[in-house]
């Protein structure tokens, strides 16, 4: 196994500065604790990183605490996120950029979460071939408690040693492991974990887990692993037991981690396995029901009557949700589940449009507008059953919808579909 001895010298380049600032202001961000935004740093960046230079020479750089932030999970728990500073993100990106291809090619094949070239699509396209394909249809369904938040630093510097003895980037590796988080006015120590939102955070996860893949692929096991998301693939009952059992001892004993017993489980793809957003069963892949649930909850306040917005306006809004829901799901077999969906919310733009009119005469004026004849019915224009009224629809029919006012129909994208990958073994 190579070992790389002199890295940190990399670093003390202000092009790989200036590279490392435009890739954290791509991925955007919120301010750290000194409250300087993305704009504001680059506002000065000339001066932002001639000291940031200098001090990263002069060894006289310290990491900041990072800002902490609490995000709702599906299960009504909460993910705590830690926000560093705009230049430690640049120091963190700079750094990551120089050791994640020294680990990149070792990583096992079936691990997707944060690798440059593979994504959730893939995950759940292995998972499939797997289960269809060689019949490894009894699968370990792991969940690990708090992962990003328990991973033990002194394990972290064992597992980055291996391959690199360069002190200094040793030692800044343990600066942001070490740096605290600031919840209100509050410094809080860090001695264990990894704060999820830093840069370097995924990449110290997956050297981190690393150690489980390779333990796991020795004992002849299959796995799909997306961060701490874990399956593990078995032929039968039996061998899913025995496997659980060899894993919850290695993540547990060796790399000190907690095993969620409450959400760890043994399940077949018959009933269908939960992974990334999608149910995975033997023969098709559909979306879980909570995510559906959400979508229709972000479209529902989007396209409330009282908004007092323009349904062009509104549309724009619209688009980019659809786009980006569509864009994950379309590896399931969602097609009817998609369909589904149009129909409601162009029924919802459609209530939304007729209430904006206030009388039926000036439905029955767009009406006519679009060659009807007279007469028509008077309905009540703030009803929800009229908004699936033939008038409705003629007034505003799908064409109309869809071609003029440019609402994307997320009914017409291909679903099932695998993602290749591209020079992933």
């Amino acid at each position: 196994m190579r070992k790389y001895y002199s890295l940190y010298g990399q670093l003390l380049s202000k092009q790989r500065l200036y590279e490392a600032f435009r890739h954290i202001k791509r991925n955007k961000g919120a301010a750290g604790i000194d409250g300087q935004s993305l704009s504001a740093f680059e506002a000065n960046l000339e001066v932002e990183l001639s000291c940031l230079l200098l001090e990263l020479k002069e060894k006289r750089y310290r990491a900041q605490p990072v800002r902490r932030v609490a995000i709702a999970k599906d299960d009504g728990g909460e993910r705590l996120l830690g926000i560093p500073t705009v230049r430690d993100r640049v120091v963190q990106q700079a750094l990551r950029r120089i050791i994640e291809p020294i680990f990149e090619p070792d990583f096992h094949p079936s691990s997707y979460g944060y690798r440059p070239g593979r994504s959730g699509h893939h995950a759940i396209g292995k998972a499939e071939l797997f289960i269809r394909r060689y019949r490894r249809d009894w699968v370990v369904d792991m969940d690990l408690s708090k992962c990003f938040d328990t991973l033990n630093h002194d394990l972290i510097i064992r597992q980055f040693r291996q391959r690199i003895t360069d002190g200094s980037v040793l030692s800044l590796l343990r600066q942001f492991l070490e740096s605290g988080v600031m919840v209100g006015y509050h410094l809080e120590e860090t001695e264990l974990g990894s704060p999820q939102g830093g840069v370097i955070s995924p990449l110290i996860a997956n050297v981190y887990l690393d150690a489980f893949d390779q333990f796991m692929k020795a004992r002849g096991h299959r796995i799909v692993r997306y961060a701490d998301d874990i399956l593990i693939l078995c032929g039968s009952r039996a061998g899913a037991e025995n496997a659980l059992r060899a894993a919850r001892r290695y993540l547990e004993n060796e790399l000190k981690l907690t095993v969620n017993t409450t959400k760890t489980h043994i399940a077949h793809s018959d009933e269908g396995v939960k992974f990334l957003g999608v149910v995975i069963h033997s023969k098709y892949t559909r979306i879980q029901g909570k995510k559906v649930v959400r979508l229709k909850q972000k479209l529902k306040s989007l396209t409330k009557r009282n908004r007092g917005i323009g349904l062009a306006a509104i549309i724009r809004e619209l688009n980019p949700v659809l786009r980006g829901f569509v864009s994950y799901f379309r590896v399931a077999n969602c097609a009817r589940v998609l369909k589904q969906v149009m129909s409601w919310l162009r029924r919802r733009l459609r209530c939304l449009q007729l209430k904006q009119w206030k009388k039926p005469s000036r439905l029955h004026r767009r009406l006519k507008q679009l060659g009807y004849q007279p007469p028509f019915r008077h309905i009540r224009m703030q009803s929800w059953r009229n908004a699936a009224s033939p008038l409705a629809s003629l007034a505003l029919p799908n064409t109309y919808l869809h071609n003029d006012l440019k609402l994307m129909d997320i009914a017409k994208v291909k679903t099932g579909i695998t993602v290749p990958e591209f020079g992933v073994s």
